[in-house]
């Protein structure tokens, strides 16, 4: 969630995009599908064996990583579902399921006949596999007990941490404060470790409210408040500096 990938708060960016569409062109759903195979597939999970090849862990923050780290001015050159061909190509060549080359190969093949019939696969236990996956989800949430530093009611601080592959925190809460409205009960992991930026391990997680003159000083409208899910490693006690400035 770097600058490019998350852009809430931020004005003067020009036309907003109406598409409703989930999908626009048919090979968007291709995508997608391998995509959600990619998920079922991961060796992570607790699900019955299949012979597929893959034998790696793969999960939506794999694709996030893919998109962020593409340089600014290819992000928003590409459509949303071509940033993840981009981000799941560049996977699959770093796990060594395939060579540049030889998907450059593969490319050119099919740019030079459109109508060449694409590769037939097709294992009743992997369809298994991935129906199953999409019937019962991977929830993040986990039966331990964590530490619960905050209480509904409280005004906290948001962390500026270092970003350094993925950040699941939006640039325009960083340094800001806010008041605790929910304490999810429970205990709840991310998808990968986020390395500096702190995610992975199990924690508490807060909904925080924010109001509009703290987020964007005298240039926000009035009688609403945003509200973030956060994970406990954005969210710190608030210092004696900062709540003189919030007063």
């Amino acid at each position: 969630m770097k600058l490019q990938h998350y852009l809430g708060g931020l004005e003067g960016l020009g036309p907003v995009s109406t598409e409703t569409r989930v999908f626009v062109e048919p090979w968007e759903t291709r995508i997608f599908g391998i995509h959600t195979a990619m998920m079922a597939l991961s060796v992570q999970l607790p699900l019955p064996a299949t012979p597929s090849a893959f034998n790696t862990i793969w999960t939506w923050a794999d694709l996030r990583k893919g998109a962020e780290s593409l340089n600014p001015f290819d992000y928003f050159k590409y459509r949303y579902y071509e940033k993840w061909l981009g981000g799941i190509s560049g996977y699959f060549i770093e796990r060594g399921y395939i060579t540049a080359e030889e998907l450059d190969a593969l490319t050119d093949e099919y740019y030079q006949d459109p109508s060449k019939p694409l590769p037939v696969a097709g294992d009743a236990a992997i369809d298994d596999r991935v129906v199953q996956y999409l019937v019962e989800g991977d929830s993040p949430k986990r039966d331990v007990t964590v530490t619960v530093d905050f209480s509904v009611g409280d005004v906290v601080r948001i962390e500026n941490v270092p970003s350094i592959e993925h950040t699941r925190l939006p640039g325009f809460l960083r340094n800001k404060t806010g008041t605790v409205e929910t304490v999810y009960p429970g205990a709840y992991t991310y998808l990968c470790d986020t390395g500096p930026d702190g995610i992975g391990p199990t924690m508490a997680v807060y909904c925080i409210r924010f109001e509009p003159a703290e987020l964007w000083p005298g240039n926000a409208e009035q009688n609403f408040s945003l509200y973030a899910d956060l994970y406990a490693r954005y969210v710190a006690a608030i210092d004696n500096a900062t709540a003189t400035k919030a007063a």
